[in-house]
């Protein structure tokens, strides 16, 4: 007679934890930093201007207002994770509406037409980073 042994396992838990919320999010604001750094060094490389209002921007001024924007969006994801009630919908919706008005001030910069299209594309190649993998942290 053989006996059998049940061999008690670890509950895993659906709902992501903070930490690995923070940890992705983190990872994908040091890659959109350096994605808008590269992508301005870039369009200035083959001749875009960083000018705006005659004040040029540096490429590592892009890196730096993404890292503050990507740790503002950070701390909304933690706050819709507890309130929200489908935490991944809302954050969604929330950024892809955020990334859209955040394309505003670039129409309306006292700048070429191609610095304006630069900005808009480091903006939404910083939302193309950071808000997926953000979203796959979150519960949906």
């Amino acid at each position: 007679m053989s006996a059998i042994t049940a061999t008690p396992t670890a509950a895993t838990s659906s709902v992501p934890t903070v930490g690995s919320l923070l940890r992705d999010g983190a990872v994908a604001t040091v890659l959109a930093a350096v994605a808008t750094a590269a992508v301005a060094a870039a369009g200035q490389a083959v001749g875009f201007s960083l000018d705006v209002a005659g004040a040029s921007i540096p490429a590592s001024g892009f890196a730096t207002l993404t890292v503050i924007f990507s740790v503002i969006g950070l701390l909304i994801a933690v706050g819709l994770r507890r309130f929200a009630r489908r935490p991944r919908t809302t954050w969604i919706r929330t950024t892809v509406a955020l990334t859209v008005l955040s394309l505003v001030p670039d129409v309306l910069a006292d700048a070429a037409t191609s610095t304006k299209v630069l900005l808009m594309v480091t903006h939404l190649v910083a939302a193309a980073i950071v808000i997926p993998a953000v979203a796959r942290r979150l519960r949906a």
